[in-house]
């Protein structure tokens, strides 16, 4: 299908497709580089322990040849003896097997690091589909592979020819060693070919490792309509948000207009910006905003405020202050206590006045209000 083309898949796996690749069991992998990791570990543990397991085994084989009556004409014993001369073979091989397997699981997870997982042992029939099967023998991957494999044999078959004919006359000179010394010479010789051996395959890792990773990330490459619905799966459809940001606001300023008619004065602009104050001796370090805002909310806060004959006092220079520089729900900032303080301070009378009578109050006018909390003066 025109979906599954590879030039249709432009875009690089996000990090959920390369996580949801790796639980899979699909990660990169390089058969070569293990491959010659083991090669190289079995050369050196040869070299280094190959005469110590030969000597082991001779005096094995040495002691279970030696005949012994009261062995032979006794099954138990016989069995014992087996049992004993096994454990030997298996103690002398034991650091060389568990070398390999070291090596075997480092090797393995040197490129796309520790994977444990099960689905790879679950059944996929598909992959008995002789059609995929032939596709997969034909695809851009396999004609890699069978370069790969060629080059491989012709390298490996051409160093090891050169390392025999190179020690043909060492290997002549076996005949005429003693045993002891021979099988020692040997092992030896066995790991220096092994190592000459798998050291040539060394470019042909140089050359697979790139190519593996390259392969796995182009075949985790994703369509750009791919990209777009793992957007919606993991953040959500950009609709839905916008509408659900849209919830929240309306939320918030529902709760936010609730609060107005507890304020103790309302602060405008006069028209374009109204901020809500509220202040509660004991249990305020200073007042607090409890509603702000600018055009029609500000308007809907001032007839809020006549609804409930919450005092509105117009500071053109202090409303914007406080909007600009006092949260929503925090108190206002030190610099403004003074301006405040005397805005509260008319409030206190304006209520008394209104209870008890007497002299009305006088409507602030020249706030002390700091130049640099005043946007409309930094503007200027």
């Amino acid at each position: 299908m025109a979906e599954d083309s590879d030039l249709e898949r432009t875009e690089p796996a996000s990090s959920r497709r390369i996580e949801q690749a790796r639980e899979k069991g699909q990660v990169a992998r390089s058969r070569e580089l293990t491959t010659v990791a083991i090669l190289l570990a079995a050369g050196g543990s040869l070299i280094f322990m190959g005469g110590g397991i030969v000597d082991h085994i001779r005096a094995m084989m040495r002691n279970g040849l030696t005949l012994d009556r009261t062995v032979i004409f006794n099954p138990d014993q016989m069995l014992l003896q087996l049992h004993l001369h096994s454990l030997n073979i298996l103690l002398a091989i034991l650091p060389f097997l568990g070398l390999m397997v070291v090596i075997t699981l480092a090797s393995s997870v040197v490129i796309s690091g520790w994977l444990f997982t099960t689905k790879s042992l679950e059944p996929d029939f598909s992959r008995l589909n002789p059609l995929k099967g032939v596709t997969r023998i034909i695809s851009w991957s396999g004609v890699v592979e069978m370069f790969k494999a060629i080059a491989k044999s012709a390298l490996i078959g051409g160093v090891a020819l050169w390392v025999v004919w190179q020690d043909v006359n060492e290997v002549v000179s076996l005949i005429a060693e003693p045993i002891d010394a021979g099988l020692p010479h040997l092992a030896s010789m066995v790991g220096f070919t092994f190592i000459a051996v798998s050291g040539s395959m060394l470019l042909i890792v140089a050359i697979d490792v790139p190519f593996q990773l390259w392969n796995h990330a182009k075949q985790l490459r994703m369509t750009k309509e791919e990209v777009r619905q793992e957007s919606k799966e993991t953040e959500g459809d950009p609709h839905v948000k916008a509408r659900i940001r849209q919830l929240q606001r309306e939320a918030a300023r529902r709760r936010m207009m609730s609060e107005v008619p507890k304020a103790d004065v309302i602060v405008t602009n006069p028209t374009h910006y109204a901020v809500a104050l509220r202040y509660q001796e004991g249990r305020m370090g200073a007042p607090q905003v409890v509603a702000k805002g600018a055009a029609l909310l500000a308007q809907r806060i001032r007839e809020l405020g006549e609804e409930n004959r919450v005092p509105i006092l117009e500071a053109p220079s202090l409303a914007r202050a406080l909007y600009r520089h006092a949260e929503l729900g925090q108190e206002i900032p030190a610099k403004l206590y003074t301006a405040v303080a005397e805005v509260l301070a008319y409030v206190y009378q304006l209520r008394r006045y209104r209870t008890y009578g007497g002299t009305e109050p006088e409507t602030p006018h020249e706030l002390p209000v700091p130049p640099e909390l005043d946007f409309v003066r930094e503007a200027v």
